[in-house]
C-alpha cells in the first residue's frame, strides 16, 4: 500500500460512523439544495459520459442519472462500505449506473474519456499532495472543453461558519482541511491546468461554509 493510501481518510473519519452519514449531510449540509444545484449548473447533456468522484453512498451519482438519463454515469470510491450501501441504493432505484473500487488520486480511466467530472465534499478530506494529485487525474480524465464541478466545504462566511467549521476539521483532520477553510481550492484547481474556474454559490450550513466550484479543461 502506498504513502497515499495509508493517509486515506473514511467519511465522519471512524469507519463505524458511515451508517449516520447519509443522515449527516441532509441535515447538517442541506444536501438536497446543494447537490441538486450541483447537477442544474454542470448542464449535462444527452450522450455525456459523467464520472462522480469520491462518490460515497451514491447520492450525488443518482441524482446526475435521475436529471440526464441518457447520460453514462459511473461513480468510484476508495471505501469499499460506503460503496456496497451506494450499490444498494442503486439497486432499488432500478438505474443503468456503474460503481467502481478506486482511488482519486490514480483513476482506472483512459485520457480524456469524460464530458463532465464530480466531486462532493472530498478534497476535504485530502492532504495537499493527493488533493493536486486528485486534480491532476481529474484533469487527464476530462475530454478538452469537459467540465469539473466540484462542492465542497470553503472559506467561512463569517466566524460562525468558522465555528461550525470546526467539529469537521476535529474529525476528517486540522491539515486536511486547511486548503479550504483559507479558501485555496480553486488554486490548486489552476495548479492543475483547469481554466475559467469559478466559485458559483455559497451556502450556510451546521459544518460551515459550502461553496460550488465550476473549472473547464481548455485545449
Amino acid at each position: 500500500m502506498n504513502k497515499n493510501q495509508d493517509e486515506y481518510i473514511s467519511p465522519l473519519k471512524y469507519r463505524w460512523l458511515t451508517p449516520l452519514y447519509d443522515a449527516l449531510l441532509y441535515f447538517a449540509l442541506r444536501e438536497s439544495t446543494f447537490k441538486a444545484s450541483l447537477v442544474e449548473q454542470s448542464q449535462t447533456e444527452n450522450g455525456h459520459r459523467v464520472l462522480d468522484v469520491g462518490c460515497g453512498t451514491g447520492t450525488l451519482t443518482l441524482l446526475i442519472k435521475k436529471a440526464q438519463p441518457e447520460a453514462e454515469v459511473i461513480g468510484i470510491d476508495g471505501d469499499r462500505k460506503v460503496l456496497d450501501i451506494a450499490k444498494k441504493k442503486v439497486g432499488k432505484a432500478d438505474l443503468d449506473v456503474t460503481l467502481d473500487y478506486g482511488m482519486a488520486f490514480d483513476l482506472p480511466y483512459p485520457d480524456g474519456s469524460f464530458d463532465r467530472v464530480f466531486s462532493s465534499l472530498l478534497f476535504h478530506h485530502l492532504t495537499r499532495e493527493n488533493k493536486v494529485g486528485t486534480l491532476k487525474e481529474i484533469f487527464r480524465v476530462l475530454r478538452p472543453g469537459g467540465e469539473m464541478h466540484v462542492a465542497d466545504l470553503g472559506k467561512p462566511h463569517n466566524w460562525i461558519m468558522s465555528v461550525a467549521f470546526l467539529s469537521v476539521r476535529m474529525l476528517d483532520g486540522f491539515k486536511t482541511t486547511a486548503d479550504n477553510i483559507n479558501g485555496l481550492l480553486p488554486v490548486l484547481f489552476g495548479y492543475a491546468g483547469f481554466e475559467d474556474i469559478q466559485q458559483s454559490r455559497r451556502y450556510m450550513t451546521m459544518s460551515g461554509t459550502l461553496c460550488l466550484y465550476k473549472a473547464v479543461k481548455r485545449g
